[in-house]
């Protein structure tokens, strides 16, 4: 078996074990596309520059990344959704760190956006603009962004900013 056979393997034996609980079906998602305003001639825009299109590389039956996208969408987010069976190309191909996967990956504004991160978060990254790969939340922490259940539970979280050469920081505590 070469790397790359092997590397693949890995990837798919982590989205195999790790994603158990995003096997619900599907909810159809739908682009937002928000309506500008009108200036008058003269007039400054003071309106905010809108956030950069979004894509989410996810597997068509997964629920938890569909109400994920919904979170990013009511926050303003512009989003093309890209179902898929394998997403390990797509995360080897962003950088994303090994052991640092979840059920979905994000690519907006050069960043790599990895798994259920709080579009505050993705905001602040989009405004401070570091010199990274991007973000990540590894697995699926009960009560982050689509992840919330009915009695409002949720474990602490931290996202993490990834950098270039793959390692870590802490990025946002939640």
């Amino acid at each position: 078996m070469n790397a790359y056979s092997f590397t693949r393997l890995a990837w798919v034996a982590f989205a195999v074990a790790g994603l158990g609980a995003c096997t619900q079906a599907a909810t159809p998602t739908q682009s937002n596309s928000a309506p500008t305003a009108q200036v008058a001639p003269g007039t400054p825009d003071t309106t905010p520059a809108a956030p950069p299109r979004m894509t989410v590389h996810k597997t068509p039956t997964c629920g938890c990344c569909g109400a994920w996208i919904d979170h990013v969408q009511k926050a303003g987010f512009t989003v093309d959704v890209h179902d898929m069976d394998d997403l390990g190309p797509v995360k080897e191909r962003l950088g994303v760190p090994y052991a640092k996967g979840s059920c979905h990956t994000a690519e907006i504004g050069g960043y790599v956006i990895e798994g259920h991160v709080p579009a505050a978060d993705i905001k602040r990254l989009l405004e401070e603009k570091p010199d990274a790969r991007g973000l990540v939340l590894p697995g699926m922490p009960l009560g982050s962004p689509g992840m919330e259940v009915p009695e409002g539970r949720q474990q602490p979280y931290t996202v993490e900013l990834v950098h270039h050469d793959g390692t870590t920081a802490p990025f946002a505590q939640h």
